[in-house]
């Protein structure tokens, strides 16, 4: 049924699991004797941040937080609102920020700064997808699944007016299932 949206495939869900896979033995080598906090940005890492993690062996600590910029459109509109913050002090820890794609950058800017501003040793950001060519905030993700173009996608845990984040896959969305908005 969710298909017939879909223009094309960008990552099928092989390559997701490849990608976690590759990501997990990465974040292994560089945090093993760390402990460090895994922060997802809800709703969207879920998927991503549920497989990555099973592909750390180490000990790590799982937080959340609820931070938007989207509301509900097809672009970012650089008001960033944090309706969930992160209830783990992070002072003195190592921080991996997980996300499910980094666009513009205003968001993961934000929380990064904010992860520094209250003392953590170190943050990092693990991104399923980057797209650069949305970038409006210098950011360069430390760990990156796959570079995509400027397409609005959907699938694995990324949504349009919170529908389709349970594809197996990230897709591009048809122009005209959200061209009249």
């Amino acid at each position: 049924m969710l298909d017939k949206d879909i223009a094309k495939v960008l990552v099928s869900e092989e390559e997701i699991d490849a990608i976690a896979k590759r990501l997990g033995k990465e974040l292994t080598a560089e945090y093993k004797d760390k402990f460090p906090i895994v922060v997802g940005l809800l709703k969207g890492c879920v998927p991503f941040m549920g497989k990555l993690i099973t592909e750390m062996d180490m000990h790590l600590e799982l937080g959340f937080m609820d931070v938007s910029s989207y509301h509900g459109g097809i672009e970012s509109s650089g008001d960033i609102k944090i309706t969930k913050d992160l209830d783990i002090p992070v002072q003195g820890r190592h921080v991996i920020i997980a996300e499910d794609i980094v666009d513009t950058g205003r968001t993961i800017r934000v929380v990064m700064d904010l992860m520094l501003y209250r003392g953590a040793a170190s943050v990092s950001v693990v991104t399923l997808l980057d797209k650069p060519a949305g970038r409006v905030v210098s950011l360069d993700p430390e760990y990156i699944g796959v570079t995509i173009p400027k397409e609005f996608v959907v699938g694995y845990g990324l949504d349009y007016e919170e529908k389709y984040r349970n594809l197996p896959y990230v897709g591009v969305l048809k122009p005209e299932v959200y061209g009249s908005k």
